[in-house]
């Protein structure tokens, strides 16, 4: 027996609008819950990457140390980070959120501590010589003047997240993920595209949300380009 000729469910299909009308709950919540990981891992990552770029920047012993253990995380492959993060975190979306954070540490250290290196130390000594303390230095100074690398970074590291929160649907906490891994065990095309593409959708939204903030908060970066 055939599919009829207007059922692209039936006919498995890669591009069905029926899907999309008959799974908007379903793609909905799997949307919430992939801003939702995506969100708390980047937040959790910028509170962590900060005062470690800071270490760095302030004893130069530290900066080999937390850039090398930065940079070991990234490497290690995500199966076996969330293996590695299972007994700690169990099957939760902490694991996931975790995860995520370790991997994110590697670009925003890196670019929040080249963005502190880079502030002119006349700039800073102008500061001090107007009275500016160490805490109002780093706040009304150096940090202003290191966020364009810090924004980059910060780019870089939601892409990445975003891509890889689709991992954590080996423990049912993925986001769109879930329906990726679900549609490709069932061979079920319009639930594979629509859910990887829902993932590229968010990922070039968020970049250019980031990229327009970081013009907003940077305002005299437009006139240097210019």
């Amino acid at each position: 027996m055939t599919a009829p000729p207007d059922d692209c469910l039936a006919r498995n299909e890669w591009i069905c609008g029926d899907y999309l009308s008959t799974r908007r709950e379903i793609l909905s919540d799997a949307v919430v819950q992939h801003l939702q990981l995506t969100g708390a891992a980047l937040a959790l990552a910028v509170l962590l990457a900060v005062p470690l770029a800071l270490a760095a920047r302030r004893w130069r012993w530290a900066a080999g140390p937390v850039l090398g253990i930065t940079t070991l995380l990234y490497t290690v492959p995500s199966l076996a980070m969330f293996s590695l993060l299972l007994p700690v975190y169990g099957l939760s979306a902490a694991l996931v959120v975790a995860g995520l954070v370790l991997y994110s540490l590697t670009l925003l250290v890196r670019n929040v501590l080249a963005g502190l290196r880079a502030v002119p130390e006349e700039t800073r000594q102008a500061a001090r010589g107007l009275g500016y303390g160490p805490i109002r230095l780093l706040l009304a100074v150096e940090l202003p003047l290191a966020l364009p690398a810090a924004m980059a970074g910060l780019r870089i590291a939601t892409v990445s997240a975003v891509s890889l929160v689709t991992i954590g649907a080996i423990v049912g906490h993925g986001g769109l993920g879930n329906l990726i891994y679900a549609g490709m065990n069932t061979y079920f095309k319009a639930q594979v595209l629509t859910a990887s593409l829902l993932c590229v959708v968010i990922a070039v939204a968020a970049d250019l949300l980031l990229l327009g903030a970081g013009r907003l908060l940077t305002p005299w970066t437009r006139g240097r380009a210019a």
